[in-house]
């Protein structure tokens, strides 16, 4: 496995996520148990993205403008996250503000697939795209410790 199958198993992961958060209606424990596995699943993997895939093509020139595009998205659904935490579940303001933050995962996701991962076959060699899983999944775990 290399770093893009790895990170794409995780976008698949967002995709059903997002989709079954946007079934659900109202504060109920099912929305908020899937908030929950959403919230950690981005954070977790947007920041271990960062310290390692991103990373890796930030240092070559010619990754550097999509890899920090990709980070600035990262920070917009941040964002869009905290902004979800301080809104009521009920409110319709919280799922006006999901159905946002959803397109921008799913934009970011296929975008990533579609041109990123295009990109950083130019500037990362295939073994060190072999190399960065083991470092990816390390980052990860640690980051969900600390979601």
């Amino acid at each position: 496995m290399n770093i893009y199958e790895r990170l794409t198993q995780d976008h698949d992961t967002q995709r059903d996520l997002c989709a079954k958060v946007k079934d659900t209606s109202g504060d109920t424990a099912e929305r908020r148990k899937l908030w929950e596995q959403l919230r950690k699943e981005l954070e977790a993997h947007a920041n271990a993205e960062e310290q390692t895939f991103y990373a890796e093509m930030i240092a070559k020139p010619d990754g550097q403008e999509k890899a920090r595009h990709s980070v600035a998205e990262h920070k917009d659904m941040a964002d869009l996250i905290e902004e979800l935490e301080d809104k009521e579940m009920d409110s319709p303001g919280w799922l006006v503000t999901f159905k946002q933050l959803a397109h921008d995962v799913i934009h970011h996701v296929d975008e990533e697939e579609e041109e990123i991962f295009a990109c950083a076959r130019e500037v990362i060699s295939d073994s060190r795209a072999d190399e960065l899983v083991g470092e990816f999944e390390q980052r990860k775990g640690s980051e969900f410790e600390q979601v």
